[in-house]
């Protein structure tokens, strides 16, 4: 698969993903329909993360930051899969957190027409981190702060996780006129 497509097709996947998962977040939804979403939704997310890395050909820190993101995710599933894992899903998001650092600190780097990526790398960190923390002040048994902290995370993790796709699709459109 050539390096663009591939990138595209796991950036469009992340953010189908993140905004399932954002949608898991919602109160109102049975506890059955939030760990469906939210399973599903981690798992598109690291199938994305992990295209996106693999279709790097040149910028070393984006492979980096998109990996760290799939492991993040697949130990967020890790952790939906585990009966005691809300340490596993605290320490996903971390590392989601990171790899969107990472990632954002290789746009930041780099010469780019569009502040897409780097604005929604750093808000995949932030929500990322929300998350965390979210979840962490659940595990101290403050659950309605930690689940609006989270929620608040997932919904901003999402927004940026558009915005990524959107520079994509920008990319695309710029290459196949100039192509």
């Amino acid at each position: 698969m050539y390096p663009q497509l591939k990138s595209f097709i796991g950036s469009f996947t992340q953010a189908v993903g993140t905004v399932t998962s954002a949608v898991g977040s919602i109160p109102s939804l049975s506890d059955k329909k939030q760990f469906a979403l939210d399973l599903w939704g981690n798992v598109l997310q690291a199938t994305g993360n992990a295209l996106e890395a693999d279709a790097e050909t040149t910028d070393v820190l984006s492979v980096y930051g998109n990996g760290i993101q799939s492991i993040g995710n697949v130990t967020v599933i890790a952790g939906l899969l585990s009966k005691e894992g809300d340490r596993l899903e605290i320490t996903g998001n971390w590392l989601q957190s990171l790899g969107g650092l990472i990632s954002f600190a290789d746009d930041w780097g780099s010469e780019q027409s569009s502040p897409l990526s780097p604005i929604g790398n750093v808000l995949q960190s932030i929500g990322n981190a929300l998350q965390a923390i979210g979840g962490i002040y659940e595990e101290r048994g403050n659950k309605e702060e930690g689940q609006s902290i989270s929620i608040a995370g997932a919904w901003i993790q999402a927004v940026g996780s558009i915005l990524c796709f959107l520079n994509e699709l920008k990319e695309k459109t710029t290459l196949s006129k100039v192509g």
